[in-house]
C-alpha cells in the first residue's frame, strides 16, 4: 500500500476523532449543547455518523498500518485480545442494562441498578479497556494516536452528559452522584463486597 494512502486514511481518522471530541469536550465546558442530543436532531446524527465513520476508518488504518508499532507480536496479541474481549463484554452488558435509547444520548428513564450500581459509567469503563486492547492487537504506531484520541472521548463524555442528566432527572440523579462514582472508587468497592456479603448469606 502506498504511503500517501496511509497518510491520507490517518488524517482522516485524526480529524474525524477530534472532530466528535472537541464537541463532547466543548459540551463539558458549557460552550456548546452538542452531548448528549437528548433527541434524534442533528446533534444526534452528526455525533453517531462521525462515530460510525471513525469505526470504519480505523480499521482501514489497521490493514494499512498493521504491527508497525514493534511490540512483541504475540504477548501483544495475548493481552490486547483479552482487553478487547473483557472490556468489550463489559461495554455491552453495560449498554443493555441501560437500555439502547439511553446508550444513544436520547432520553429515557435513569438507571441506578445493574451495573449502574457500581459505576455511573461502567460502559465509558469497558470501552477504555477495550480501546487499550484494541490498540495493542493492531500493534500499529497510527492506530495508537487514534485510539489515544478515543481514550479522551471515553473520558471525556461523562463530564458533557452530567449536567444534561442533573437537568433531566433533578434530585434523584445528584443523590445517585452522591453514592456512585463516576468510574470507580472506593464505593464501587464497597458495593461490590456488600453484593458479596447479601450473596453468600442468602
Amino acid at each position: 500500500m502506498s504511503d500517501a494512502l496511509t497518510a491520507a486514511t490517518f488524517a482522516a481518522g485524526v480529524g474525524i476523532a477530534l472532530t466528535n471530541l472537541a464537541g463532547v469536550v466543548a459540551s463539558a465546558l458549557g460552550f456548546a449543547d452538542y452531548w448528549p442530543p437528548g433527541e434524534r436532531d442533528w446533534r444526534y446524527y452528526a455525533h453517531w455518523g462521525l462515530s460510525h465513520a471513525l469505526n470504519v476508518v480505523v480499521l482501514a488504518l489497521v490493514y494499512l498500518d498493521w504491527n508497525s508499532l514493534g511490540l512483541p507480536r504475540g504477548p501483544s496479541l495475548a493481552a490486547g485480545a483479552v482487553l478487547f474481549v473483557a472490556g468489550y463484554a463489559v461495554a455491552i452488558a453495560a449498554g443493555l442494562d441501560l437500555g439502547v435509547e439511553e446508550t444513544k444520548g436520547l432520553s429515557g428513564e435513569l438507571r441506578t441498578g445493574g451495573w449502574y450500581r457500581y459505576s455511573r459509567n461502567p460502559q465509558y469503563i469497558g470501552y477504555v479497556v477495550a480501546t487499550i486492547g484494541f490498540g495493542l492487537l493492531a500493534n500499529s504506531t497510527l492506530v495508537a494516536v487514534v485510539c489515544a484520541v478515543y481514550l479522551g472521548w471515553w473520558l471525556a463524555l461523562p463530564f458533557a452528559e452530567e449536567p444534561w442528566l442533573c437537568e433531566e432527572y433533578g434530585e434523584s440523579y445528584q443523590r445517585y452522584a452522591e453514592r456512585v462514582p463516576r468510574f470507580v472508587g472506593r464505593k464501587t468497592i464497597r458495593a461490590l463486597a456488600d453484593r458479596d456479603a447479601t450473596s453468600a448469606s442468602s
